[in-house]
């Protein structure tokens, strides 16, 4: 259909989540790890998309949001990276708005220094800080938790 207004409403963002086994060793992972953050900040910067990445000792779970063809390359050239493996999606879809929006790649992780660091209270993901997770930001960490079994992020 064309647009005959001259004005054009914006597409919802898409967000993917995606789980991929990690093939970084241990004694490679801190920098590898390093790597990915530093890379994955300016790309996504770039881009105009923000996610965050859910590390285990095994695992990546990472969301990634904006425009369709933005994410959709981006996770081509993940599922491609020597570093994963097993790269499955676990949902793809427009949603109504981003989640993380604050963050060009937040990370949610026990290791390290987490952007999100999560702890639970009263049966409640709280930032470490004491800022209450939104409810759309504890659903999506809780899908992606979820995909791995992680119990404790």
């Amino acid at each position: 259909m064309t647009d005959t207004t001259g004005t054009s409403v914006p597409e919802s963002p898409f967000r993917l989540i995606y789980r991929s086994h990690s093939r970084v060793g241990p004694a490679d992972r801190e920098a590898a790890l390093a790597d990915i953050f530093r890379e994955a900040r300016s790309n996504n910067e770039v881009l105009g998309v923000t996610g965050a990445l859910l590390i285990t000792d095994h695992w990546f779970v990472q969301a990634l949001e904006g425009e369709a063809a933005e994410v959709q390359g981006l996770y081509e050239r993940i599922s491609r990276d020597a570093r994963h493996e097993h790269v499955t999606v676990i949902e793809a879809d427009h949603v109504p708005a981003r989640v993380f929006s604050r963050w060009a790649m937040a990370q949610v992780s026990a290791s390290g220094q987490a952007d999100i660091p999560l702890e639970a209270s009263e049966g409640r993901l709280h930032t470490v800080a004491g800022e209450p997770l939104t409810r759309e930001q504890t659903a999506v960490l809780k899908v992606m938790r979820d995909t791995i079994g992680a119990d404790v992020v």
